[in-house]
């Protein structure tokens, strides 16, 4: 399970590098990862490494890198 976190993180990274700040459901989708909770997982991954910001809107929550 830590290993698939790990990956994902991965994915979630570089599509925030790749695209700027998206919210979590275009990072889902633009990931292909399955669960809206899996992508969360990885962005405790990259929140703890303090690579990533958030900003809660009011229909979702929007993340960017550092």
């Amino acid at each position: 399970m830590v290993e698939q976190i790990g990956t994902n993180a991965g994915l979630v990274w570089k599509s925030l590098n790749d695209g700027g700040k998206q919210s979590v459901k275009e990072l889902k989708k633009a990931t292909k990862i399955k669960t809206e909770k899996d992508v969360y997982a990885a962005l405790g991954w990259l929140a703890k490494e303090g690579k990533v910001a958030f900003e809660e809107s009011a229909t979702d929550v929007n993340v960017w890198l550092l």
